[in-house]
């Protein structure tokens, strides 16, 4: 299969890269989208032959969930049954963060196949704001099931290009907008009633934070992130977001102990020496996640480009060190984690 990208930067192109789109979703394809979060490869969220195909490009377990895109934020009431009881808060939450990077997770309705929720009677819903997903969403008038365009358990891609590298010859159509907005995937959240205020669980940290949610409930983030047999949303799994080589979190410097004949790599959150980890030994890569003072949200947007790089440098083995985890610092700590994690 020949894998092509078109660029969405000059209005005819965009027009037709838009409408070549939606004709293969409308075939029961799986195409490549933008989003605000990490690329996406969507197919039709309602088309169970279809969904098959990302499981398929994706080499994804049938056990890991995807997450539905709307194309309105108004379309929620064909995917989810939302109990009455969370209802307003449900509703203050889609009015104030869609099309955002909030994910709701809510009960499904019967038109969404078991394979988009891997069985379960939940579904994971919300609405891109980047205006090439939204437009193909709109103009193709279905939800669509979009999880990150590659290889499962790999890093995720923030480019056209990282997607080309992750699944060339794969999929048909690559659609080009640049760089992706966070660089991290979007905030999964699920809601319980409760008096006075409803419960916000924090299922997977992203780009809307703890700060940003304690408004609307009382806001808990799930402390026992391993869910390895059958996860409740997506991403949830100990191994994931993984470069090819070897990744250590290293909490301190004074942690390393360099061995004889290997060779090592550095993600720095801010390149400082004075942080311990500059000059621990003769890196054979570095690449900073935000020179100089350290800003979260420069992180996570550099952090799965920054792992792409350190993955081609050909060392036995990356050194990343932990970054502050307030803010969207806590999504970049829990990529990283699951990056590290033993496969």
């Amino acid at each position: 299969m020949n894998t092509r990208i078109l660029h969405t930067d000059e209005p005819q192109a965009y027009v037709q890269a838009v409408a070549e789109a939606v004709n293969l979703l409308q075939a029961g394809e799986v195409v490549a989208l933008p989003t605000e979060t990490v690329y996406g490869l969507a197919a039709d969220a309602l088309n169970a032959n279809a969904v098959a195909k990302i499981f398929e490009v994706k080499e994804r377990p049938s056990f890991d969930p995807l997450i539905v895109h709307l194309p309105h934020k108004k379309d929620l009431e064909d995917v989810a049954d939302v109990p009455e009881d969370i209802l307003p808060v449900v509703k203050k939450l889609a009015e104030k963060f869609w099309p955002g990077p909030l994910t709701m997770i809510l009960p499904k309705k019967a038109c969404v196949p078991d394979i988009v929720t891997s069985g379960m009677p939940t579904v994971a819903v919300r609405a891109s704001m980047n205006r090439v997903f939204n437009k193909v969403a709109r103009t193709f008038d279905r939800p669509l099931a979009a999880p990150s365009a590659n290889k499962f358990g790999s890093i995720s891609p923030t480019s056209a290009a990282a997607v080309k590298a992750e699944l060339d010859g794969r999929i048909p159509l690559i659609l080009d907008d640049g760089a992706s907005l966070h660089g991290v995937e979007s905030t999964i959240i699920k809601i319980e009633a409760s008096s006075p205020k409803p419960r916000i669980i924090i299922m997977r940290p992203g780009p809307i934070t703890q700060d940003d949610l304690k408004s609307y409930g009382v806001v808990v983030l799930l402390k026992n992130l391993k869910q390895e047999n059958k996860p409740e949303a997506p991403g949830l799994l100990e191994s994931h977001y993984a470069p090819r080589t070897p990744l250590r979190l290293l909490e301190s410097p004074e942690d390393f102990i360099p061995e004889e004949g290997k060779t090592y790599a550095l993600l720095s959150y801010r390149g400082d020496a004075d942080d311990g980890y500059a000059d621990l030994t003769d890196w054979k890569g570095v690449h900073v996640l935000s020179p100089g003072k350290g800003k979260l949200v420069e992180a996570a947007v550099r952090l799965f480009y920054a792992l792409r790089e350190l993955d081609k440098v050909g060392a036995d083995e990356i050194i990343a060190e932990p970054v502050p985890t307030q803010g969207v610092g806590l999504a970049v700590m829990d990529r990283l984690r699951r990056a590290s994690a033993k496969r």
